[in-house]
Order: structure tokens, then sequence, then C-alpha cells
């Protein structure tokens, strides 16, 4: 699917799950998306499961923005004091889309928590209270951060995804790496046909030294880089530069922008230093990843860099904000730089790294040779230094998931071609733009029944309740009994919707 086509599903309303490989622009139209709903005026809440990937949006964590935090599960309890939060009251009367991005991090269980406190909010009983949900994410990438021997289970394990009548838009259009040889070695970890022959391709880069380039080091453990990083530092002999952060706003929400943005609070350089821009910027000519060597400074004492692709860049201070409607939250100010001469894997997801050696020797995760070997932008900017055999390997769930996510792509596809089908040009335009203002209307209304959780509970007591192991048992005895659906779920006092998404997730349905 295209980046215009997937934009157009968007743009109608649909709960999407938007998805493609590494490089094919999936947070580049998540941006023209936010921008879109900022002209009509329509409230989004912009999140992601984790701090870097929230901020390369101007957004938060889904666990602040939800207010569920880092908890497994919410009890009774725990949703009455988030009900009486005013700012999450205030929040959610406004929002009528919300955006999750590198939904691959987030847990299921997860997921289904934001379910439940979208429904409280809104009192509504559709999925997330009746809010047009965007994930967006890759499956190829980093699971969630799982407690030794659990399994993972990533959010498409939900109780709410199959009930969510996703459209499943994945982009196909590769913006980052050319149809070289690291395109195939990608495409192969990507079908679990990474065999030997993309490992001897692999190992010819082992041998390489790229000479004269500038490398970031990608580790896969979480090694101290900050001290690698002043260890190098403190080998350049230049006077060394001290720029400092601003902040004003929300202490907290400024907080969690200082923890979750890559620049420094306190950022120091000389001359010579290897560095990274940590921000897009294209009027500028760099995005999060370009890599450079600050050559001197300006009159004013700023820095100016040589990036590897030999661009002379002054740098100047930018702005990473926390907003909500239009208004900004909190913001801190700094120069869009770090030392780059080390960085992990996780940090690096959703980077363009023009060079990077790369030491796959200890991972221990399913997806994190994919990521890493995905930040460049061809073999010719690898070095690698050492390889193990869960590097190439993927999660053979998501193998199967992929063939389905795909067909669903080419039927959303399909279904959007359908309806304009005899209409060419202006008036197929005209046709789009006439239903998607209509979505766009319908989403600033508060037309529609609204319902609240414990209206609803009058009909279905257990609804949005966690299931314990003796009513699963009594599903499954009441299934395998032959009971209608139906009627467990008038026993269980639960929705039908719950019994079906149950059953699935116990395999017993498709």
């Amino acid at each position: 699917m295209t980046q215009k086509e997937a934009l157009d599903i968007l743009k109608m309303g649909h709960n999407v799950f938007l998805t493609g490989s590494a490089g094919s622009g999936k947070t580049f139209l998540l941006n023209q998306y936010i921008d879109y709903l900022r002209k009509k005026k329509i409230g989004i809440g912009i999140t992601a499961s984790t701090g870097v990937a929230a901020t390369h949006m101007n957004g938060v964590t889904i666990h602040s923005w939800s207010g569920m935090g880092i908890k497994d599960n919410l009890t009774d309890y725990d949703m009455q004091k988030l009900l009486k939060r005013r700012h999450l009251k205030k929040n959610f009367k406004k929002t009528k889309v919300l955006v999750i991005d590198e939904i691959s991090m987030l847990h299921h269980f997860q997921l289904d928590m934001v379910d439940k406190i979208c429904r409280a909010f809104k009192q509504k009983q559709e999925p997330f209270g009746g809010i047009q949900v965007i994930l967006c994410g890759d499956f190829f990438q980093l699971p969630p951060v799982n407690r030794e021997d659990d399994k993972v289970c990533f959010v498409n394990e939900s109780d709410i995804w199959p009930n969510m009548n996703l459209k499943v838009c994945y982009l196909r259009e590769q913006h980052r790496h050319g149809n070289d040889e690291l395109t195939k070695v990608l495409n192969d970890i990507r079908t679990g046909s990474a065999g030997e022959q993309t490992q001897e391709t692999l190992r010819k880069r082992c041998l390489s030294s790229n000479t004269g380039v500038t490398m970031t080091k990608l580790y896969t453990h979480n090694v101290d880089v900050d001290a690698i990083n002043n260890v190098e530092l403190g080998k350049l002999k230049g006077k060394p530069m001290l720029y400092t952060m601003v902040s004003r706003g929300n202490q907290k929400l400024v907080e969690i922008l200082k923890k979750n943005c890559l620049a420094s609070e306190q950022l120091i350089l000389k001359e010579d230093a290897l560095v990274m821009f940590v921000k897009n910027n294209f009027e500028e000519n760099y995005v999060n990843g370009t890599l450079g060597k600050v050559v001197g400074f300006n009159g004013n004492g700023l820095p100016i860099v040589k990036t590897n692709r030999g661009k002379i860049i002054h740098v100047n201070h930018k702005n990473w904000t926390i907003e909500e409607n239009g208004k900004v939250l909190a913001e801190i100010t700094q120069l869009p730089l770090r030392l780059a001469w080390a960085i992990t894997v996780h940090k690096s997801q959703g980077m363009t790294l023009d060079a990077a050696e790369i030491d796959l020797s200890k991972s221990f995760v399913e997806g994190m040779g994919y990521v890493a070997l995905s930040r460049v932008r061809s073999l010719d900017g690898l070095k690698l230094v050492g390889l193990n055999n869960m590097a190439l390997k993927v999660n053979e769930d998501v193998l199967e998931l992929d063939k389905e996510l795909k067909k669903r792509s080419g039927d959303a596809r399909q279904n959007l071609n359908k309806l304009l089908v005899g209409k060419k040009g202006e008036e197929q335009k005209e046709f789009l733009d006439s239903i998607i203002e209509k979505t766009a209307e319908d989403k600033t209304s508060n037309n529609g029944k609204t319902y609240s959780v414990e209206e609803i509970n009058k009909t279905y007591p257990a609804a949005y309740k966690k299931w314990t192991e003796d009513e699963e048992k009594e599903l499954l005895n009441a299934f395998s009994g032959g009971m209608a659906i139906k009627s467990i779920a008038k026993s269980l006092g639960r929705q039908t919707g719950g019994i079906r998404s149950r059953l699935k997730k116990l395999g017993k349905i498709e």
C-alpha cells in the first residue's frame, strides 16, 4: 500500500494498524495525519510505547497519557481513582483520535487496559469508547520487555484486538534503503529465510574497515555508553564548550521530556567530536541519526558540524515539546546533538544512520539484529564486529501473522479502490474529500448514545473485568459441551464479543 492510500484510509476515521518494514515511512505518515487533524481542530492523543519514540512526535508515553502507569492490571479501586483525575477527564473529553507508535513494544494486556480506561472515561461501550485508534509499528522489531521465561505476547493477542475492526495499512515503499544487498538481507530476515548466504554477506562486513568514515557503535546490552563517549571526548585536545538545556512548563512533564529525549541536559563538545543529530529537520539537511564531526564553532559559540555526506551545518538550539490540543504543556531547549561514539540498539530504534559499527555477538532477543542492521542506509555504511545465532532470528508467530497482515492490507486497498471505480482525477479527489470531511465533522460532534460502565455492568456484570482461572474452566466446559456463545455470555455475565475473544485466545475458535 502506498502512503497516499494509507492516509486516505486514516482520514476516513477507521481504526488502523499502520505497519511496514523499517524505513517505509510510518512515522512520517503519522505526522502527516497529525497535521491534518490539527488543521481540522480535532483533539488527538499523541503517544508511543517508549519515551524516545514519543519525543519524535512531541507526544508522551501511552502509560502516562492513559494514567495506567506501570501497572499490570487495574482494579476497581484503581479505576475509581483514575476517573477522579481532572487532567485525565479534560484529556478524554477532547480526544477523538489516539495514536500509539512503536506498538510492538507494548504488552498485550496494556492495550486492554488502555481500552478499559478509554471506555470508562468516554462512557461508551464501543472499543476505546469510540475514539479512533491508530496503532503504528512493526512486529519484526523489538518486542515488549518481558520477565525472564515469560512468553512474548504482542498486542495482537490482546482481548480487544479482534473487536477493533482494524484496517491494516502495510506500507511497501522504501525510503531508507536502496535496492541493494542490505535490502535482500533485511528481507531474508523478515521472511525467516536468513541462511548461510545471508550470513556470508554479513561476514564480509566484518572485514570492512570503513577507513575515513565516522561511525557510531551500537551495543546490544545496556553498557554505559555515556562513559564510553566521555572517555573518547577526553582524548581530544580542543577547548570544551558547554551547552545547558533550558526548560519551561509543567515540571513533571518537563522531567518526562528530559528522561526520554536523546539530547543531554549538559552537552560538552570539542572540535573533532563525533556527534549525532537527535531530531528531524529536513530544511536544515539532517534527520534523527545523521552523523558528523564538529569542525569548529561560530562567533556565538555554536558548533559547526560536517556530516558524513559532506554537508556543513551551523547548529542552532531546537525545542522538544509536549502538546495537548495545540497548547504547549512542557518544553525543553537544547542543541539537537549528542556524542555519538556509542548508543544502544534499543535507543537506536527509529533512527537512520549513515554508518555504524555493530556488535551482534550478544544478541539476546528476536528482532534485535533486524533493528540494528536496518538503521543503516546500505551495507557500505556497516562494519559488523560480531554475530550470533539469535541475531538473525525473528518470532515464528510474527512470520505467520505477517502473511495475514499483508492480505488484510490488500483487502483494505481493494475496498478503497472499489469506492473510486469510475472516478478519475479531480472527481476522485472530490469524492474522497466529501467522505473525509463528513468523518471530520462526526469526530468533532458528540452524536450517539453514551453508556457508563455502571449501566453496562447492569446487563453484563463481569464486563471489562479480568478473567479468573475458574471462569476460563467454566467457559471451556460450556463451549466443549456445545452451549451457544450467546448462552455462555449470559451465564458468565459477559458480552458475546468478550466470549469470542477469550475463546480465540485459548485456541478454540479462529
